[in-house]
């Protein structure tokens, strides 16, 4: 093939592939008439699990012994830690305010929040609240695979690192410190506004959804994520329920 057309066919592609993505944008727009889905994540044959990590480096800031991370969490036979979106909603209501930007702290050697949620697209915000050096090292969880979306070295108290994050494939991110491997932390980035964290006995809702049928998940950054199907009627009330 000649080079001239292998490059015009490239950039056609290109193109292509922008208008599709460009497409493929989330429109808000007022909801009328929407419904509301309710529900469990079960923790169902999953474990509850916790690791113990011992601090081994800047006792002085980050304490002393072993560091607990809990992994996975159950409330009254509900998996904690959650997240139930709908899939590839391409339009509906406006998505919550603090979204775009979020500040995930690192004080006393530990995450803080411990599972965040953000737009995709917007900003993340990491702080170095301790006199000690960290490394923030983020990671799009895609299946079992994973790739680096950020990985800054904050040498100094009150190091401010922002970043813009956009995912390609995975729904959320794994948190982690490369100098301290006892913190641990999730982001969910969600594409639309409806998704709900679950609450502290594994129960979600989530609100003004336009009628019409949707896939619906639960992810959770540890145990990936459980699939199913729901139909949205005019101010109707649609129950699912998931169990990992």
């Amino acid at each position: 093939m000649h080079k001239f057309t292998r490059i015009a066919l490239t950039a056609a592609a290109s193109m292509a592939f922008s208008v599709s993505a460009q497409a493929a944008k989330y429109k808000e727009i007022d909801v009328s008439g929407g419904g509301t889905i309710t529900g469990k994540v079960n923790i169902g044959s999953a474990k509850a699990k916790v690791q113990d990590y011992t601090i081994s480096k800047n006792p002085e800031v980050c304490g002393s012994g072993n560091r607990t991370v809990s992994f996975i969490r159950e409330g009254n036979g509900g998996l904690l830690d959650a997240v139930v979106y709908l899939d590839k909603v391409k339009e509906g209501k406006k998505f919550p305010a603090g979204l775009k930007k979020i500040t995930v702290d690192q004080k006393r050697c530990e995450f803080i929040p411990y599972l965040s949620v953000m737009q995709n697209q917007g900003e993340l915000e990491a702080i170095n609240s301790d006199p000690v050096l960290h490394n923030i090292h983020t990671y799009e969880l895609i299946g079992r695979a994973r790739r680096t979306v950020l990985n800054v070295s904050q040498p100094e108290k009150g190091n401010i690192v922002t970043k813009k994050i956009k995912l390609r494939k995975g729904a959320g991110m794994k948190v982690e410190c490369d100098a301290h491997d006892f913190m641990h932390a999730f982001v969910f980035v969600a594409r639309n506004p409806y998704y709900a964290v679950v609450n502290d006995s594994g129960e979600f809702e989530i609100k003004d959804v336009p009628p019409g049928k949707y896939t619906i998940k639960a992810w959770h950054g540890t145990l990936g994520e459980k699939k199913g199907k729901v139909t949205v009627k005019a101010d109707g009330t649609a129950k699912v329920d998931f169990t990992f």
